[in-house]
């Protein structure tokens, strides 16, 4: 199930970016609130600038004129206050009634730290005196005790991350929790569509946030399985048909074949009599090896023929066919010329040794079959790095075009019909080939000989 860790992984990743994003947001955030902030240290900024623009006269002590314009735009009072006597020597037009005018040197600590009558106030050092100015009432908030533990401070950035750490990982815990339930549901599904292509029955609890998913998934599997049903219902039907109309030829071909033989054979006859139950003969084998041919094919596509597997030696299974086939040759119109290197003498593999000499032979006989006007036959058995054995059977004879190269390496059907509609061939030799291959696991390609004819290649593994 590589599946399921794919989709914990694509949600932990969501997770996981999804808190990295909202702490970037965090920390943009705090860092704009901070620098929107900042200027709310401009009440100390404005209290020590009010403090130097205080001037003294003979007439006492005066703030400049763009200083109060400043001030009273802000709605801030201002108390000057001596720093000999404790007095106020000057103050601001709108100064509250509420705010003392004499000031001890504790008045002066707490008015420093917090506040006067509820006004938030500041203070500016000035030449020979304090300044105070006073801010509307909750315009700031002010930390009258701003003292920290040092160990604190020190470890505030170790305790910063412990503190995120903390917080994804909730967050994470919270994730896994909602979702937990899901991924429980996520698993049955996958399996349940893995095993779809299996042709297994496939029946999901239809419960749950995917519910409806498992629902459809196992209507799914129904149709495919009735599909499958009726399939094999019409297999089955094809090949015993096949098989039983094979039978039931047989003996009234033989009995013709028979006959015909001895019509052949009587001298008696007149010899175009004999001549034409020659025909009859030769027509009634052909009949004869097509329906042998269409019950093999029926059973190798249908995997009901059984297979022997042992250990061959192909090249002496090979040799064997082409043997046969070079004593067949009476008249030496299809001599075959064996290719197969002479150091190389065993190439061993599992496989049923008759069905490859079947698949040899019906190649061999291809040859001989589409050169009627005779032609050389070349066989060779390869070792390829000990991995495939290759069994290629060529000849020099009338080829192929290339379109019908391509139609038979790919055309997913076996019945051949060319121009000569008396001769006409259905194809199953090299059908037969295919699926012998097939069954050991192997390959076939057929492409253009390097004598001018026709080369197909059988490739099986060792």
């Amino acid at each position: 199930m590589k599946s399921v860790p794919k989709l914990i992984k694509r949600f932990v990743g969501i997770l996981m970016l999804s808190s990295l994003l909202i702490l970037v947001i965090n920390f943009a955030v705090l860092a704009i609130i901070t620098a929107t902030q900042a200027p709310n240290g401009s009440p100390w900024t404005t209290a020590e600038q009010a403090a130097e623009s205080m001037g003294k006269s003979e007439q006492g002590y005066k703030m400049s004129d763009e200083m109060i314009e400043e001030l009273n735009a802000q709605n801030v009072w201002a108390v000057y206050i001596d720093n000999e006597t404790g007095e106020c020597v000057w103050h601001s037009d709108n100064l509250p009634d509420t705010v003392p005018l004499e000031y001890t040197a504790s008045d002066i600590a707490n008015t420093t730290r917090g506040y006067i009558d509820g006004y938030p106030t500041f203070t500016g050092e000035g030449e020979d005196g304090l300044i105070i100015l006073g801010y509307p009432r909750d315009s700031y908030w002010k930390h009258m005790w701003p003292s920290w533990d040092y160990q604190f401070i020190a470890n505030l950035p170790k305790t910063i991350l412990i503190v995120l750490a903390l917080n994804v990982l909730i967050i994470f815990l919270i994730y896994m929790a909602a979702n937990t339930k899901l991924l429980k549901s996520v698993k049955p599904i996958t399996d349940g569509i893995q095993a779809l292509h299996t042709g297994q029955p496939v029946v999901l609890k239809e419960k749950g946030v995917l519910s409806e998913i498992a629902a459809n998934i196992n209507q799914t599997s129904e149709v495919l399985q009735s599909q499958n049903y009726q399939l094999k219902k019409k297999e089955t039907a094809r090949a015993n048909w096949i098989a039983g109309v094979s039978h039931d030829i047989r003996t009234p071909l033989s009995m013709v074949m028979g006959y015909a033989s001895q019509l052949e054979s009587n001298k008696q006859l007149p010899e175009e009599e004999r001549q034409k139950a020659a025909v009859i003969v030769k027509q009634s084998q052909r009949m004869k090896n097509l329906i042998n041919d269409l019950n093999l094919a029926s059973k190798l596509e249908y995997n009901m023929q059984p297979t022997h597997i042992e250990q061959v030696n192909v090249i002496s299974a090979v040799r064997q066919v082409v043997v046969d086939f070079i004593n067949l040759d009476i008249s030496g119109k299809y001599p075959i010329e064996w290719l197969t290197d002479s150091d190389l003498n065993t190439v061993i593999i599992n496989a049923d040794k008759d069905l490859i000499k079947r698949a040899v032979s019906n190649l061999i006989q291809n040859s001989i079959n589409h050169n009627e006007n005779g032609c050389t036959i070349y066989v060779a058995v390869k070792e390829e790095h000990d991995k495939a054995c290759d069994i290629v059977v060529s000849d020099n004879g009338v080829g192929a075009t290339d379109e019908q190269i391509d139609k038979l390496n790919n055309s997913p059907h076996y019945m051949v019909c060319d121009e000569n509609t008396s001769e006409q061939r259905h194809g199953l030799g090299l059908l037969i080939v295919k699926q012998i291959a097939a069954a050991h696991k192997g390959t076939v390609e057929i492409k253009h000989s390097e004598y001018g004819g026709l080369e197909v290649e059988i490739c099986l593994p060792l």
